[in-house]
């Protein structure tokens, strides 16, 4: 009985703990955030309670576009800077991880298809548009 009993509570611990551990598991904001991340299974929980276990790396949601029927793109402030993972739907794997530059009104952030010479480029392109110059007085 007794054998039972610690099988079962060493069950209970390692099931627990397995639980816990998410995405963002062995990120610190010191090492290399996409080496920490490429690789791992994004889980699909909650984002509050995620941003809330991870508020040590000021994590913040920042939204996310579908690229095709496998991929799907995701932002992430992580440690103050952002980041956009890019995700396989299908093994819910995170395929990369890009560093994002930082972007505002005047250099808004695109994702999206472009032309070159006239002609659709198929992959999408995510970009920081630079439109200092562009405007026009009126």
């Amino acid at each position: 009985m007794f054998k039972i009993r610690v099988i079962l509570f060493l069950l209970i611990i390692v099931c627990g703990r397995a639980r816990a551990l998410d995405e963002f598991e062995g990120v610190k904001c010191e090492a290399d955030i996409p080496k920490s991340l490429v690789g791992k299974r994004y889980k699909n929980e909650r984002v509050v309670v995620l941003e809330e276990r991870r508020k040590d790396l000021g994590l913040k949601d920042l939204g996310g576009i579908e690229i095709s029927d496998r991929l799907f793109l995701i932002s992430w402030q992580i440690c103050g800077s952002e980041y956009e993972l890019l995700l396989n739907t299908k093994s819910r794997l995170i395929r990369d991880v890009l560093p994002f530059p930082a972007h505002s009104a005047a250099s808004p952030q695109f994702i999206g298809t472009c032309q070159d010479d006239g002609k659709e480029i198929p992959e999408a392109v995510v970009a920081v548009l630079n439109n200092s110059g562009t405007q026009r007085e009126r």
